[in-house]
């Protein structure tokens, strides 16, 4: 079956990539135990609940738009929000993976500033935003705005590096959360909508 084949193919590039990252550390003199090393215990209850709620917040968008262009590929292979949920896929999946590993750290260590991080990332999404423009104004693009908004002050306070013990967490913290909540709420609901809209013709 399609199916099995499918998944042998995904198990085999899972290994693979394992393999590829063990002989990475291997090369560099890395612990390859380092791959599955278990994120550290909280100091006390309740210790990065909302960051990594955030992290899961940001997981959501990639997941339904891939699987949202993969449904709607089936159903519809020319319908204008295919491509629109491919790239929203990939693009949620770079921050995704700029949230978890905290990509413009790393980018530090090989002397690429932090501002010159945010203004590639700036680029491509003004990029994605244009290139999808009509697709987004056919959507409650509102919410996405709102999010791109609170994502805007939560960069913003991270800059001017406060002074304080839990208030800078909280001013930046707060509006991160909640923007991360609103993108995982808008691609819910634009992918839901499409997909539902794709598939009343059949029902007919």
């Amino acid at each position: 079956m399609l199916i099995y084949k499918n998944i042998f193919w995904f198990n085999s590039l899972c290994l693979l990539l394992i393999i590829v990252f063990i002989i990475y550390n291997k090369i560099f003199d890395v612990s390859v135990g380092g791959l599955f090393l278990p994120p550290p215990t909280p100091l006390y209850p309740g210790a990065g609940l909302f960051t990594h709620g955030f992290q899961i917040l940001c997981s959501i968008p990639p997941i339904v738009c891939a699987f949202s262009f993969t449904l709607l590929k089936t159903i519809k292979p020319n319908n204008r929000y295919n491509q629109f949920f491919l790239y929203s896929a990939i693009l949620t999946t770079g921050y995704l993976v700029n949230g978890i590993y905290r990509l413009h750290i790393i980018f530090l260590q090989f002397g690429i500033p932090k501002l010159v991080t945010i203004v590639c990332y700036t680029i491509i999404a003004s990029l994605y935003g244009l290139a999808f423009r009509r697709q987004i104004k056919s959507t409650p693009y509102t919410i996405l705005i709102a999010s791109l908004v609170l994502l805007f002050i939560a960069i913003t306070v991270d800059s001017l590096h406060l002074e304080g013990d839990g208030t800078p967490s909280l001013l930046e913290g707060i509006p991160k959360l909640l923007s991360g909540l609103n993108v995982a709420l808008y691609f819910w609901f634009v992918c839901y909508r499409e997909v539902l809209h794709s598939l009343q013709p059949a029902k007919n």
